[in-house]
């Protein structure tokens, strides 16, 4: 069986047409900086989902990184301090 046939046998079990997917990956590309620009261009689905992955990623050491940033400040602040209080709001 086709690669196209059994995508469309899926999607139709889940209820989402292929043009519904197609409409979503799209969406899906206008919010990866890396891929916005580009909505002239045809872009695989695989090349806009693997690029959302690697847009995510970067969007967790981008978190992880500030994490640890404000840990830092809070080390070198004083513990009662509004500053600290502040800091502490923005790590939960």
């Amino acid at each position: 069986m086709s690669s196209r046939r059994s995508r469309s046998r899926q999607s139709g079990e889940s209820g989402i047409s292929d043009d519904q997917i197609a409409d979503l990956v799209c969406k899906l590309q206008q919010l990866i900086p890396e891929l916005r620009g580009r909505r002239s261009e045809k872009v695989s689905a695989s090349r806009v989902l693997q690029e959302t992955c690697n847009y995510i990623r970067s969007l967790h050491r981008e978190v992880d990184d500030l994490s640890d940033r404000l840990s830092e400040l809070l080390a070198s602040t004083d513990g009662n301090s509004a500053e600290a209080a502040i800091i502490r709001s923005l790590l939960m």
